[in-house]
């Protein structure tokens, strides 16, 4: 059975931060995709909040992960989840249903923000940006 992330910052981003460069080398683009959920502004990354009442959208791609790999291990130490210890994590890795342009869609992962966003700015068009974030 095919595994899939969600990405939507960094990890999505072309010039991909070196720290995670190898991990990302070994997973699959599988094409574009959305969540629904808002995008925050969190300074040098965004964070998702996943939403069930479908309003808004959060953009990325779709990554295949290998088959019996210990990369989500990697991926949860980069995104500071610590599956012992959610509550306390900066982020959850949470299961959701990705949408995909023209084809059915795929259950799979998405790291969501664990902290309040009541003072940070929304992305509104819910399409992070390294460039479009900072102006």
């Amino acid at each position: 059975m095919r595994d899939y992330l969600f990405a939507y910052g960094t990890i999505a981003e072309d010039n991909v931060p070196p720290e995670i460069s190898d991990i990302v080398k070994k997973l699959k683009s599988v094409g574009e995709g959305f969540i629904f959920g808002q995008l925050y502004d969190l300074g040098e990354y965004p964070g998702a909040i996943l939403e069930h009442n479908q309003r808004h959208k959060i953009f990325g791609k779709i990554l295949e992960l290998p088959a019996k790999n210990k990369l989500l291990e990697q991926l949860d130490a980069y995104e500071g989840f610590d599956p012992k210890r959610p509550s306390t994590s900066l982020f959850v890795r949470k299961r959701t249903r990705i949408q995909r342009p023209k084809r059915s869609a795929v259950t799979g992962w998405v790291y969501e923000y664990n902290g309040a966003v009541d003072s940070l700015p929304m992305i509104k068009e819910g399409r992070y940006s390294n460039l479009s974030v900072r102006s």
